[in-house]
């Protein structure tokens, strides 16, 4: 098992970290000695998650705070307390995401769900906490993408699934974007001279309750290919999935603009992976940048 390496005096946020990789990876930089906060949309589950963390780790340093990611007010409310408490923020885990949702669904500001919580939360959120990141000493960003965001593109001309949903097209658009956000966010960071470091990762197949989770949505069940897929396609469990973004997260060999997952594309132990052509286009990370900045509202020139 990857071991993280000693995060003591680090404050760390972990979206969706009441669940399947956001709980492991919260849980093992709690034991490595960070302070870590739940980032959770359902207050109660980040308790129980916070309640399991800390009868394996009794001394580890644990909260729970409310985020939604479908909601821009929230990810407001959330970034201004986190600033009126702590000058400074240590780590970002963008972990938390919605996958395969059957039928076109909208965030609270009106953004394709998928969209929505997977990137335009995320980017909004990592924005609004630029500064606090910025001002502590060597700052990370670690962001999950999925192995999905191979075959993917960014459909600018429906990027909200308006015209044509489909509910694996939404999710792997998604996960190209975060991975085009992790690398446009490293290039700015270079660019600026800034101590931030900005890191990608996925999972390979990871047994999550992300697999049922989205597709069961709104009552609907995984279709029967899905069902037999989740059985018969190379998978792992919840321990070693989390490895890549923990070292994307915490590793000091974790480089800037780097991407992590599993050796054999869907299991084995972490190495560098290359990213996909269509997250190597820096036009399209622009664009998109840009674009995320019009619909959120949150732009860099009003964060730094």
């Amino acid at each position: 098992m990857y071991r993280v390496p000693d995060q003591s005096g680090k404050l760390a946020v972990v979206t969706g970290a009441n669940s399947g990789t956001g709980k492991e990876a919260a849980k093992r930089l709690a034991a490595a000695g960070a302070r870590v906060m739940l980032a959770v949309r359902t207050p109660a589950k980040g308790e129980q998650a916070r309640a399991e963390i800390l009868a394996a780790h009794p001394s580890a340093q644990v909260e729970v705070r409310h985020l939604d990611l479908a909601s821009l007010a929230s990810i407001q409310e959330f970034t201004d307390t986190l600033a009126s408490e702590s000058p400074t923020l240590d780590l970002l885990v963008n972990n938390a995401g919605v996958m395969h949702v059957p039928t076109r669904h909208e965030t609270a500001d009106g953004f394709e769900l998928q969209l929505g919580s997977n990137f335009l939360g995320p980017f909004a959120l990592t924005l609004r906490l630029l500064p606090l990141l910025l001002a502590a000493d060597a700052p990370r960003v670690a962001t999950m993408s999925s192995g999905t965001a191979n075959n993917a593109r960014i459909d600018f001309d429906d990027l909200q699934s308006l015209r044509a949903y489909s509910p694996t097209r939404a999710y792997a658009q998604s996960k190209l974007a975060d991975l085009l956000m992790t690398r446009r966010l490293a290039a700015i960071a270079d660019e600026r001279g800034w101590p931030l470091l900005s890191t990608g990762a996925h999972p390979g197949y990871t047994r999550t309750n992300l697999m049922t989770s989205g597709p069961g949505l709104g009552g609907a069940r995984p279709g029967l290919l899905t069902t037999i897929a989740y059985k018969v396609v190379p998978s792992q469990g919840v321990e070693q999935g989390t490895e890549p973004l923990l070292y994307a997260a915490a590793d000091a060999e974790a480089v800037q603009g780097g991407y992590y997952g599993p050796r054999w594309g869907l299991v084995g132990p972490t190495r560098p992976v290359r990213p996909p052509r269509p997250a190597r286009d820096t036009a399209v990370a622009a664009r998109l940048w840009t674009e995320a900045e019009r619909l959120t509202g949150v732009s860099l020139a009003t964060q730094v």
